[in-house]
């Protein structure tokens, strides 16, 4: 075992946050995302919470400070709510990481799909939070 990376973090999930470069995007979705229609590559972290995955993957990789946010949100569809404490939790966890990091963007259902289709990957969660899907871009870790 590697010292210093959660155990949350598998080998896959590593491997994939290694090769991503500055400005790839990494979707971290919940159990019931279409993930495998989506995506060119599919991680499972299945019985991990989004929150958890996050709080291991924020202390290995940096956030792109160059775009508006580096984080992303699906939004409600029209007549769902989404629960604002996940975006505040979520939040919490960025900026336990990176205090920098401005409020997370919140996109469109199709707007989120098209953006996890363009992802480096998706990790498949356990979560099961309504609208609890998130999206991170990395940065440039010099």
């Amino acid at each position: 075992m590697l010292r210093g990376i959660s155990p949350l973090i598998g080998p896959d999930l590593l491997g994939v946050l290694y090769r991503m470069g500055h400005g790839d995007e990494l979707v971290l979705a919940d159990a019931h995302f279409p993930a495998d229609s989506l995506a060119r590559r599919v991680v499972r972290a299945d019985g991990h919470r989004i929150a958890d995955l996050l709080d291991g993957i924020l202390p290995l990789i940096t956030l792109d400070r160059y775009v508006a946010s580096p984080t992303f949100l699906m939004a409600a569809v029209d007549g769902d709510r989404a629960d604002p404490a996940v975006a505040a939790g979520y939040q919490a966890v960025v900026r336990r990481h990176h205090a920098w990091t401005p409020d997370a963007a919140f996109l469109g259902r199709e707007l989120f799909y098209e953006r996890a289709r363009a992802a480096f990957a998706i990790v498949v969660t356990g979560e099961t939070t309504r609208y609890g899907n998130l999206i991170i871009r990395r940065g440039n870790d010099a």
